[in-house]
């Protein structure tokens, strides 16, 4: 265990430096701005709480695999090799997918939302297929750890990313983007998926 524990480490904290330190060098190179806009929202109000499990979810996500190497047990009937292969290659598979996204948003990357802020509405690349394919892939990789190092601490992780990213983009990011792109965001929601292609069409 734990040989797949340490894999899982290392494979997560790559994953966080790429995804959000060596973006947020790209992107302030390119336009002058890191990228980073905070949580949103009052205390207690749902962006507030999308910002907060989001955080706890990247959290939780590290504290896995450091639980198992201290001898956390994984939950009952998960210890199966084929189960570890099978995360291993959906979280590598989850990195190339957020980076490739990442890539895809050019300018308009960002973490968090600035109501003041006008960005390019990005519907090229994997956008084209899913409206929020940065987050369909943090998914993906989150549920590649679960797969290599599944204890209790992996899937609360999970649980709460899933929670954030529902929040975030219902309550946050389609609001901000209706209101800044208008008939163009609409026409682009009601064609392409909001996580998985040809789900969550507005209309549909």
């Amino acid at each position: 265990m734990n040989g797949w524990a340490w894999t899982a480490l290392v494979l997560y904290l790559g994953w966080m430096v790429t995804a959000f330190g060596v973006r947020a060098v790209v992107q302030r190179r390119r336009t002058g701005d890191a990228g980073f806009r905070g949580i949103s929202g009052r205390p207690g109000s749902a962006s507030w709480w999308a910002g907060v499990l989001f955080v706890a979810a990247l959290i939780g996500g590290g504290a896995a695999p450091v639980a198992a190497l201290a001898g956390l047990p994984e939950l009952p009937g998960t210890d199966s090799p084929v189960l570890h292969w099978a995360g291993l290659a959906v979280t590598l598979a989850g990195t190339a997918l957020t980076l490739a996204a990442q890539t895809d948003m050019g300018a308009s990357w960002r973490v968090g939302v600035d109501d003041n802020e006008h960005t390019a509405l990005v519907t090229a690349g994997l956008f084209a297929h899913v409206r929020n394919p940065v987050f369909t892939a943090m998914a993906v990789t989150a549920t590649g750890l679960v797969l290599m190092v599944p204890s209790p601490v992996a899937v609360l992780a999970l649980a709460a990313l899933v929670a954030a990213v529902q929040l975030q983009v219902r309550v946050v990011e389609e609001p901000y983007l209706a209101d800044l792109h208008g008939g163009g965001y609409a026409a682009y929601t009601a064609r392409v998926g909001r996580f998985v292609p040809g789900v969550g069409r507005q209309g549909a």
